[in-house]
């Protein structure tokens, strides 16, 4: 077995054991959007603040002082529309849906720092602070302007960024307002922030959002924007400190947020974390690709570090929308099918900066196949076999240096991996480098069989295989606590270990983990067994009762009479399974060896690996058919059949009431 060829859909990553974080001696500062809250949240919205909190959780394991912001956008349109047809003050309303989403994130295992609203008085004084200093510096103006506005965008659109007359974004037809506002001159700053991206080419991330931002530059499409409204239609925003008959553009005003939650100018998170990084779905590029570095150059602020873009959740193979009644709640999701796996899915399942299919399908296969058959089946076995060969006690390794386990290269190459990627946001393929490791852990349990070891006393390899596992395994518990914060607690409480550094702290230094592979301290007692992840049984939900009658009906089975004689035919026999294995090319098939005593021993092969760990069945009584003719199943010669109950939540092996011998007939 080659523990040591990792790599992610055929792409190898570099297997450096140094400079893993080009800014582990700096802060980390990052942002969700500023949430527009004229509906409550949905899935889209979970999916930016889990990515974000995992992004910090990361970095602060990295060793970085960490800061999330994340807040609602208030103001505006659509805001004073969504108001006026529950027919609420717009306060009122912004303050109950603003609640719904600071409410939400706790919920979700989401600790932010900040949380700004675009009402609060604090952020309006600096945004009319952010205002006047660049209208002092001649870059906003007073002129007269004509052009197509699109409400649902809250912004004018020129001709040539209309797709055949309609807003691309909505593909409505766009309202034509002629009049008199004040604009930004940000014209003035696109020759700059064309040279700007050409000379990072890192800063928009994944990169096809940089070409989309430069094709945005290059195409003479963008012009001076227009920031402000005239009270005239628009009462509902923050007053221009210039002209009380005006207030701000909802997008100028929402922007300043990224500063004004941290203080600008003279706060002293401003100072500690400024520039920061931002996180946003697809459908915000423009204002913070072209808008905001403009107004930052224009007031003579740095530009930010990174813009992370990610794609869309779609449902039905559409973007998820209240009009359309696709939207997901999370909550409701995570109660069902359980936070840390709820989060473990959504992050997992887009690959960062493309759009992603929910389905809960798609969580039951994710939750049985990674969590329940790799990970979960990884702590089952290993505990269960430390509790038998070991009375749930790490060993002495003395004499033994950690180094010279098989598993501790692989495990180095793997959280090298898994951070360099996850610092890009690229969550998706750092899971699926980790999971490879973690299969790899469950392939090395079957080529070491630490069942045999134990049987020929061969007392140093058990222990050091044994040790090399729960190395690792706590190695894992690192790496997800960013993505599953309490089940790598748990995780590392049935190792024996500690959960915390201290209150709110991450589990270790994830960095220093990556460049040593130790054992754990000898002695240390761990759980007997564990049960991290049930599996989960996919069923159609609140069925008509007729239909579950029918289906019901048409399910159960007919049963066919045969004559005694042929019953009398068949040869059951008691065994012993005294070596269990999973079979090489096929996941849920078992490899047995039973003893049948005089009959010998015998090779069977059993669907039985989603019910059972190798490991716990090793020594059980079984009751199998054994004149059957040999069958060939994925390339291995079966020799029999194990018999079975099995009803639609479980499947359990039948084995005689009695001690009986084995080779005992059952007839």
């Amino acid at each position: 077995m080659n523990l040591r060829a990792i790599t992610v859909t055929g792409r190898p990553f570099i297997r450096s054991h140094c400079n893993i974080m080009e800014t582990a001696d700096r802060n980390y500062y990052i942002t969700t959007p500023i949430y527009y809250v004229n509906a409550h949240p949905h899935l889209g919205h979970a999916y930016s603040t889990i990515l974000a909190d995992a992004a910090v959780r990361l970095h602060r394991e990295l060793g970085a002082d960490t800061l999330l912001l994340t807040g609602s956008d208030e103001h505006g349109d659509k805001i004073a529309q969504a108001a006026e047809k529950r027919g609420m003050a717009p306060k009122l309303f912004v303050d109950e849906i603003s609640s719904s989403f600071r409410d939400l994130w706790p919920k979700l295992s989401i600790k932010y720092d900040t949380f700004t609203r675009t009402t609060d008085a604090a952020h309006v004084a600096i945004v009319q602070k952010f205002l006047q200093r660049i209208y002092d510096a001649g870059d906003i103006y007073f002129g007269e302007f004509g052009g197509h506005y699109c409400y649902g965008c809250e912004r004018f659109y020129t001709e040539k960024e209309l797709e055949n007359g309609l807003c691309p974004q909505h593909q409505t037809k766009p309202q034509f307002i002629s009049e008199k506002n004040y604009f930004f001159r940000m014209s003035a700053y696109l020759p700059w922030l064309r040279e700007f991206l050409e000379n990072n080419p890192d800063l928009i991330r994944p990169t096809r959002y940089r070409a989309e931002a430069m094709a945005m530059l290059e195409n003479g499409v963008l012009e001076d924007l227009c920031i402000s409204r005239p009270k005239s239609r628009l009462t509902w925003g923050i007053e221009l400190p210039f002209d009380q008959d005006y207030v701000c553009y909802v997008w100028f005003d929402a922007l300043v947020s990224y500063i004004s939650g941290i203080g600008w100018p003279d706060g002293s998170q401003f100072e500690r974390f400024w520039p920061g990084e931002h996180l946003i779905a697809k459908d915000i590029l423009k204002p913070h690709a072209i808008f905001w570095p403009c107004m930052l150059k224009a007031a003579g602020l740095p530009i930010y570090r990174h813009l992370d873009v990610h794609g869309y959740w779609l449902s039905r193979d559409t973007k998820m929308s209240k009009s359309l009644g696709n939207v997901i709640d999370p909550l409701a999701m995570a109660q069902k099918y359980g936070l840390d796996a709820f989060r473990y899915f959504l992050l997992r399942e887009m690959r960062f900066g493309s759009d992603a299919s929910f389905s809960e399908e798609g969580i039951t296969t994710r939750i049985n196949a990674d969590l329940a058959n790799d990970l979960g089946n990884l702590f089952s076995r290993v505990l269960s076999m430390a509790a038998k060969y070991l009375d749930s006690t790490v060993p002495a390794m003395d004499g033994i240096n950690s180094d010279d386990s098989e598993l501790a290269e692989p495990c180095r190459e793997t959280m090298a991996n898994y951070i360099q990627l996850a610092e890009r946001m690229e969550f998706s393929l750092a899971l699926e480098n980790l999971w490879q490791f973690v299969r790899s852990l469950n392939k090395y349990v079957d080529t070491q069989a630490p069942w045999s070891l134990y049987k020929n006393k061969e007392l140093d390899k058990l222990h050091m295989v044994m040790g090399g596992l729960l190395a690792a395994m706590r190695k894992i518990a690192i790496c997800l606590w960013p993505v599953m914060p309490d089940a790598a607690e748990k995780m590392l409480a049935q190792l024996g270990c500690e959960s915390r550094l201290g209150p709110d702290m991450p589990l270790a230094n994830i960095e220093k983990e990556q460049a040593s592979f130790e054992w754990l301290p000898a002695g240390l007692k761990l759980a007997p067994s564990s049960n991290l992840f049930p599996r989960m049984e996919a069923s159609p939900k609140n069925a008509p009762a007729s239909d579950k009658k029918d289906k019901d009906a048409a399910d159960t089975p007919k049963i066919e009479h045969v004559d005694f004689d042929t019953f009398k035919k068949l040869d059951i026999r008691v065994g012993t399974i005294v070596h269990a294995g999973k079979h090489p090319n096929a996941d849920r098939i078992l490899k047995l060896e039973i003893d049948f005593g005089p009959g010998g021993k015998r090779h069977i092969l059993s669907g039985l690996a989603e019910a059972y760990n190798p490991a716990d069945i090793i020594g059980r009584k079984i009751c199998a058919v054994l004149n059957l003719p040999p069958r060939k199943i994925r390339g291995l010669v079966s020799e029999g059949m194990v018999l079975t109950a099995e009803d639609d939540n479980s499947l359990t092996l039948l084995a005689p009431d009695a001690k009986m011998s084995n080779g005992s007939i059952i007839g």
